[in-house]
């Protein structure tokens, strides 16, 4: 952890002067550290003599229109405060560009484990307390869907209808923001989206959604990991179909995924249950029917391969704004794979 005066990206001497302003008690001088960032917010330590604090700012390059919004984060972090979501406590929300360039919000630091990387997750336990891991990761999701927006003051957190609808057209929208000229996956890319279009089914019911659920968008108890500290990376969340978030934890077990994190990623590990297990379990413990399950996943190949193709236009822009050259021939192509899985999935009849 440095002392000194700037990180990339964030201002420790702004950061302290924003901090004494909203009258937070202080301690010394501040010292931060990046602990997560790059592909998405970034996220830093900050702490004094007796206080840690976690800070997070939008990336530095490559914004696309409605990510990364701060605003949006913070608002749904504080309003489940007080549910059975666990969640870190919100302490502040800058949305002041003069102080770090960036809107930016402070919460609480939880200490526990951060599971990233397959080896992370076979350092937890042998296979029962993997098992417990899991199953307590499905319930945090059947209880963030199961809280009553309007009664924690998120009612008007998004439209409470037509979600499929908008993220269809929306995640179609980001593909445009984020292609390559002349890309050569716009066909399949287009029949996905269209095949989507065309097969949406009624809405499952309206729950407060996480957007991007899976095991390193926790932290867990550092004695105990099958309970969870707290839910992270609120950044997609919003109202919506609460299936949609059970089939992106589903498909976040492709192995596709290892090539979007550039590592053995902990969620794509052989010692989890599989996708279609998971699905049964979100099923049994939230008493929802899975209908329409081939559009869920087909919706969730189609985002993750987006997701993939905005990290990837991200780290574009980061190279150019350092003058780098383009990025070397045989780099690692997952968007194209996703999207034919999307297209299989899609094409599937319903039961």
């Amino acid at each position: 952890m440095t002392s000194a005066d700037r990180l990339d990206g964030l201002d420790l001497i702004a950061l302290d002067g924003y901090l004494r302003s909203q009258g937070l008690p202080r301690d010394g001088e501040l010292r931060g550290e990046l602990i997560s960032g790059g592909r998405s917010n970034l996220t830093y330590r900050v702490c004094d003599n007796a206080t840690d604090w976690l800070v997070r700012r939008p990336p530095l390059h490559g914004l696309t229109p409605s990510a990364h919004d701060m605003a949006r984060e913070y608002k749904v972090v504080a309003a489940l405060q007080d549910t059975p979501v666990p969640v870190a406590r919100t302490i502040a929300l800058c949305e002041d560009n003069s102080v770090l360039g960036a809107p930016f919000q402070v919460v609480e630091f939880v200490s526990g484990r951060v599971v990233r990387r397959r080896a992370e997750l076979e350092a937890l336990g042998g296979p029962s307390v993997i098992d417990g891991c899991v199953d307590a990761l499905i319930r945090v999701l059947v209880d963030l869907h199961s809280v009553d927006p309007n009664a924690v003051g998120l009612g008007d957190f998004g439209k409470p209808h037509g979600y499929l609808e908008r993220q269809v057209r929306r995640w179609g929208s980001q593909w445009d923001l984020v292609r390559l000229p002349e890309d050569r996956r716009d066909a399949d890319v287009g029949r996905l989206h269209s095949a989507l279009q065309q097969a949406i089914p009624q809405q499952s019911r309206t729950s407060i959604v996480h957007g991007d659920y899976r095991i390193d968008n926790t932290i867990l108890d550092a004695d105990d990991p099958t309970r969870v500290c707290a839910v992270v990376d609120w950044e997609l969340s919003t109202l919506g179909d609460p299936l949609s978030d059970a089939a992106l934890m589903c498909v976040y077990r492709d192995p596709a995924l290892d090539l979007i994190v550039n590592a053995q990623a902990a969620w794509t590990s052989p010692l989890l249950p599989t996708a279609d297990e998971l699905a049964d379990r979100y099923s049994l413990v939230s008493g929802l029917s899975l209908g329409h399950w081939e559009f869920y996943l087909a919706l969730a190949y189609f985002k993750l391969a987006i997701i993939a193709a905005g990290i990837d236009f991200r780290r574009r822009m980061s190279e150019e704004a350092e003058g780098k050259g383009e990025t070397p021939e045989g780099a690692p192509e997952v968007v194209a794979p996703l999207i034919a899985r999307g297209l299989t999935e899609i094409a599937k009849p319903v039961p």
